[in-house]
């Protein structure tokens, strides 16, 4: 199992790989690495902490940055092998960005992100 520094290794490297037209566009936004959500479950793999951009009206400088955060625990639970756990890595970061973006889970799973 990748400890915490292994996995935001690999986390920051899916990141790099994601096409440029998607990253450039991201304001105000981090990225964390968690080992579980609140609740303690594994069945979340990331989640969007923010405003999308199709929601905001006033946005400035102050504002707290968006998260996109990433749960280790349950992506390690769920791949069996490490290109296995680079695929749901690159999977979660474009689904969590999506909703960034404003895209919801119905239009994600109509591209094919599920």
């Amino acid at each position: 199992m990748l400890d915490a520094d292994e996995f935001e290794r690999l986390v920051v490297a899916e990141l790099d790989e994601l096409p440029d037209d998607m990253v450039d566009g991201l304001e105000n936004v981090v990225f964390v690495v968690e080992d579980r959500p609140e609740d303690g479950s594994l069945d979340t793999l990331g989640t969007y902490d923010g405003v999308a951009l199709t929601e905001r009206d006033r946005y400035g400088l102050g504002e707290m940055p968006d998260r996109i955060i990433l749960f280790r625990e349950p992506l390690l639970a769920i791949c069996e092998d490490l290109d296995e756990l680079r695929d749901e890595i690159h999977i979660t970061l474009v689904h969590e960005i999506a909703h960034y973006y404003g895209i919801d889970d119905e239009r994600l799973h109509a591209l094919g992100w599920d």
